[in-house]
Formats: structure tokens, C-alpha cells, sequence
């Protein structure tokens, strides 16, 4: 029979310590950041890290979940930017224990297929939105196509977007889209200073959805694509589909998630 000895404390292990990678854009401000929390709590190279922690703005939020899509490690964004919708406050005292509380959203991008005039193929990936902008002084003429049916035939305007939820509040808000909720599984077809129809306002479309763009008169009204900050040049035809083999995993302190986030921005 088994006595355990006498005297002997029996406790729960403690919380192994996080090995975090600390990643910040080129702003003094972030650079000020980063040095300060690596002297805190060391730094992790990314591929061995247990959460990275990005100072920045979005747009630098958007890049590191770019980067880091090839390895499944949650991002935790602190603003030490201009615009902090995907990232949380930040403080320096407490940053362990907010990860510990941190809830996580995981999201989807976009897949983008795009044949320039020239016949090359070109393919990438966006987290919040693929748009399609005029090149040049007259407006673009777009077909849209749905899942391989027809849906309109001329789209004149200054271009059009497809965006995801979590996207819907950046450019696509910007142009009179709607804000979709993160559980929503759908995307917003957006246009851009729409000439003809005049009065269309889009499309909510299920996030299964496969959107062709062919631009009209492309020689004589250039289009420019964008897979977020990716831009591809005097397009012929763009291809986008929600892709569900990568996930981005996203933490927010609690109370403050992408879901609060997209309810709370429509009553500003």
C-alpha cells in the first residue's frame, strides 16, 4: 500500500511562463515599445514562440498575420500606431496576465486569382478586403460574376471591393458597406462610387461564394487590384474565394474582441 510522506506540500504546478516574440513597425514610438518589453521579458524568435505580440498599427497588424500565416501561433497587437482596430490598449505592466485572459478570434482570408493584359497570373492572399480601382481618369466598367453565373453585365464606377467581416470596417466601411458580424459567414460586394446602376449598393454574398471581376475596355479604362497592401497593375479578369485552410488567430482582452468591436463601431 502506498503513505505518502509526511510533511509533503502537494500543489498544482504553476503556469509555465510564455515565450513571446515581440514584432513592431518602424515608428519610434513602436521601436520605444518593443525595446522596453523585450528588457521585461526577454524575446522568442516567432518559430519558437508561444504568442507574438505585435506594436504597431493595423496595417502592421495586417502585415504580421501575413507573415506569420505559415505557423499557427496566436498574435496579440498592442496601438502604438495611427488606427488600432484589430489591436488592444496599450500598457506595459500587466502584459502576461492579459495574455492569460485573452479571448481568441480566428478569421479566414481571402484568395485572390488575377491575370494581367500581359497573361501573367497572379495570386495572394487578404484579410480584409481584395478591391479593384480604376488606373486611370475615366471610370472602370466591371462585370460581375457569381459562382459562374452571370450577375451583372456593366459595373461602371471607380471600382469595387469584396470583403470579409473582419475587413468590413476598413475600406469597405469606407465606402458605404455594411458592418457583418464575425459569426455571419458572409462577405460584402461593395462598389466604389457607383455611376451605373446608380443607386446599387452591393451584395451580401455566403462566404463560400466565388466572385469574378472581368474589367471591360481594359486597354482604354487600366484597373488596378489590391489583396490588402498587395497591388497588381492593368488587370484583365480577378478571381476571389473566402480561403478556409488558413486560419489567423487573433487575441483581445476580454469585453474588447472583433465581435464587441464590429457592434460598437456601428453606433459612433
Amino acid at each position: 500500500m502506498f503513505v505518502s510522506e509526511p510533511n509533503v506540500q502537494h500543489r498544482k504546478p504553476e503556469n509555465m511562463k510564455k515565450r513571446i516574440a515581440f514584432l513592431a513597425s518602424e515608428v519610434k514610438v513602436a521601436q520605444t515599445a518593443r525595446d522596453t518589453l523585450v528588457a521585461k521579458h526577454g524575446n522568442a524568435a516567432p518559430r519558437d514562440a508561444d504568442v507574438v505580440v505585435a506594436l504597431g498599427g493595423d496595417g502592421f497588424m495586417l502585415h504580421t498575420l501575413h507573415n506569420m500565416q505559415h505557423l499557427d501561433t496566436p498574435v496579440y497587437g498592442m496601438n502604438r500606431g495611427t488606427i488600432g482596430f484589430l489591436m488592444n490598449e496599450y500598457h506595459e505592466d500587466d502584459l502576461m496576465a492579459r495574455l492569460e485572459e485573452a479571448e481568441e478570434e480566428v478569421i479566414n482570408p481571402l484568395a485572390m486569382r488575377a491575370m494581367d493584359q500581359s497573361g501573367k497570373l497572379h495570386e495572394a492572399l487578404a484579410i480584409n478586403e481584395v478591391s479593384l480601382l480604376r488606373a486611370g481618369p475615366q471610370a472602370a466598367r466591371l462585370k460581375i460574376s457569381v459562382d459562374g453565373r452571370e450577375r451583372m453585365d456593366e459595373l461602371v464606377c471607380d471600382g469595387a471591393l469584396l470583403s470579409t467581416a473582419a475587413g468590413s470596417t476598413a475600406y469597405n466601411y469606407s465606402a458605404h458597406g455594411p458592418i457583418l458580424p464575425i459569426g455571419s459567414d458572409v462577405l460584402a460586394l461593395t462598389p466604389i462610387a457607383a455611376f451605373r446602376p446608380r443607386r446599387w449598393r452591393g451584395a451580401l454574398l455566403p462566404k463560400i461564394a466565388k466572385v469574378r471581376f472581368d474589367v471591360l475596355d481594359a486597354d482604354k479604362r487600366p484597373v488596378i487590384v489590391a489583396a490588402d497592401s498587395i497591388a497588381f497593375p492593368d488587370v484583365d479578369w480577378v478571381e476571389i474565394r473566402s480561403e478556409p485552410a488558413i486560419s489567423h488567430r487573433i487575441l483581445f482582452d476580454p469585453g474588447h474582441g472583433l465581435e464587441e468591436r464590429l457592434i460598437s463601431e456601428q453606433f459612433t
